[in-house]
């Protein structure tokens, strides 16, 4: 059986970063950012695509079927039984499109759901400061804060509910969130 973390947070809480160094860290652990997985697709060229680019060049959210797509083939093809998956779900439909994957899916366990939260300003300076080009203006910032956000309380309520959710302050060190997040997981597998 696969073993699933799904970390979320705010643009800027650095969740991608950290998720990348752990599976760096941690032999069994495959890494896989919605948002790299969805601009693969639109450097590849595709008429898929540049679909998906209309979104993300603004900032909105990519449809269910795309995204959901797009993760259940990279759980499928995961060289190692344990699997990080960042930036999903955002909203309460990508939520139980994805909940409705993993309770048809019986070689798959969702272990853990790990929160980086961070104040709006430091998911501000953050993000306007990566420098990444046309990511970076405050419109489609805003655009992917929004998205966050909104559905971020029931989000959280549905996590909870299952005893799943667990908080990671981001405003710290790249290094002491690492520490922190790895540390959880560790305990998990």
């Amino acid at each position: 059986m696969k073993k699933l973390f799904l970390i979320i947070g705010a643009p800027g809480s650095g969740k991608t970063t950290d998720a990348e160094l752990i599976a760096k860290q941690i032999d069994k652990v495959t890494h896989y950012s919605t948002g790299d997985m969805l601009r693969a697709e639109v450097a590849s060229g595709s008429k898929l695509g540049l679909e998906i680019d209309s979104y993300i060049s603004k900032g909105l959210i990519v449809p269910i079927k795309i995204a959901i797509e797009t993760i259940v083939n990279a759980i499928k093809n995961a060289p190692t039984p344990i699997i990080i998956i960042d930036g999903y779900p955002r909203s309460m439909e990508q939520l139980n499109a994805l909940d409705e994957y993993l309770n048809e899916d019986s070689s798959l366990e969702l272990c853990n759901v790990i929160e980086v939260f961070v104040s709006e300003e430091t998911a501000k300076d953050r993000v306007l400061g990566r420098a990444r080009g046309a990511d970076d203006n405050t419109e489609v910032f805003d655009n992917r804060m929004k998205i966050y956000t909104e559905p971020l309380a029931n989000i959280q309520d549905f996590y909870r509910a299952k005893n799943i959710l667990h908080v990671i302050n981001g405003e710290g060190t790249i290094e002491e969130i690492v520490y922190e997040m790895e540390d959880f997981i560790k305990s998990k597998i």
